[in-house]
């Protein structure tokens, strides 16, 4: 993508990135690889040429990303979730 002039840009400390992909699941596992480096905001999705999927993702480069999580961690179901006890 190309700048235009009327584009602002971010505030200082803070860097936009946009992620084009053929499918939303693609475009969605790299913005988890950079919100595990660095602290941001929620990504925004918006169509894509040809039926892909564009990401802006708004990260802060001054603050680290929270501790990462092992992959053991991350491959648990969350505490919680799944049927209750006295369900089947």
């Amino acid at each position: 993508m190309r700048p235009t002039e009327n584009e602002t840009l971010p505030e200082a400390g803070h860097t936009e990135i946009r992620i084009v992909s053929a499918t939303p699941e693609a475009a969605r596992a790299v913005a988890e690889v950079i919100r595990r480096c660095f602290a941001g905001a929620e990504h925004r999705s918006y169509p894509g040429p040809g039926g892909g999927t564009r990401l802006h993702l708004t990260v802060d480069t001054k603050t680290a990303a929270g501790p990462a999580r092992t992959w053991l961690a991350t491959s648990r179901q969350p505490t919680g979730s799944g049927p209750h006890t006295e369900e089947p």
